[in-house]
């Protein structure tokens, strides 16, 4: 994949010591398919490779089918819902992580063919909707500019433009402390350092602390590391985890206190929220 020239401007982030920031595919150049858009299946195995941020001129859809997936951009951390994706548009730089032995479908666009949204964001993908992407998969990249895959792909953005979007991401500035405590707390999500020993790690008052994690993030710390919780939770639920373990990892006492976080800031219990999910898409996510 080509790199963006932006991206020598974005050494500090490139360079952050973030977990299972690898890939474990092969990469797809997608600015080299004259198609409006593109769909491609890839599944993982275990030997990883690092892949520096890089963008393309089109705009890119992850969709996860089996395992988990967690993008990469410079202001932060997304990840791909159950039974959703990612959106990253045209031009933004980025870098996917995907669960080993995992299976995603990447949807190339060309923003010139959509109205989606200019900034990243989360989406639940419908029925219909991921039905349209594995189909799609199957056929070339290069399909005749007029003729049913061609057609396919017009029904696909139509579908595409109206998904509802969320928003499963975890907000990191280019400030070096933040981004060196986001790494730590991905590293080890059990870590329950109080404001007063978090500031003082980082030379801080507990003011200037609480200010710099609100002015950088839009959020107190303690909202920030709870955001940052339900989405190793989701990555790792995603994954086959069970909620006793995700718990466990996150440094909840119990089960039920985990569940009691994750109910108040999701509106359900893990297991109820997941089912929910795989409810709306059907029990086989993709072929």
């Amino acid at each position: 994949m080509r790199k963006s020239p932006a991206f020598e401007t974005d050494d500090g982030f490139a360079r952050m010591n973030l977990p299972d920031l690898r890939i474990n595919y092969d990469p797809i150049d997608p600015d080299q398919f004259d198609r409006p858009i593109v769909s491609f299946c890839l599944e993982t195995g275990q030997d990883n490779d690092e892949l520096p941020l890089h963008s393309h001129k089109k705009g890119q859809l992850v969709v996860a089918s089996h395992g988990s997936v967690m993008c990469r951009v410079p202001g932060g951390l997304w990840i791909v819902p159950p039974q959703g994706a990612v959106w990253i548009p045209a031009g933004v730089l980025h870098s996917n992580c995907v669960s080993d032995n995992g299976k995603v479908y990447v949807v190339f666009i060309d923003p010139q063919a959509s109205t989606l949204p200019t900034t990243c964001c989360t989406f639940t993908i419908s029925p219909l909707v991921r039905e349209l992407i594995h189909r799609l998969s199957v056929f070339p990249p290069l399909y005749p500019v007029e003729g049913p895959t061609s057609r396919l792909g017009r029904v696909l953005l139509d579908e595409l433009v109206q998904m509802s979007t969320e928003h499963m991401y975890l907000p990191i500035s280019s400030d070096s402390r933040l981004q060196h405590l986001a790494a730590s707390l991905l590293n080890d999500p059990a870590d329950r350092s109080t404001v007063e020993e978090l500031a003082a790690r980082y030379a801080m008052s507990e003011r200037t602390f609480a200010r710099l994690v609100f002015k950088e993030t839009g959020m107190t710390f303690g909202r920030w590391r709870q955001r940052l919780h339900i989405l190793v939770a989701l990555q790792r639920l995603s994954d086959g985890s069970s909620v006793q373990a995700v718990s466990l990892d996150l440094g909840y006492e119990t089960p039920s206190a985990f569940i009691t976080m994750f109910k108040k800031t999701m509106g359900k219990s893990p297991r109820r929220f997941l089912a929910d999910r795989s409810s709306f898409i059907g029990h086989e996510p993709f072929a």
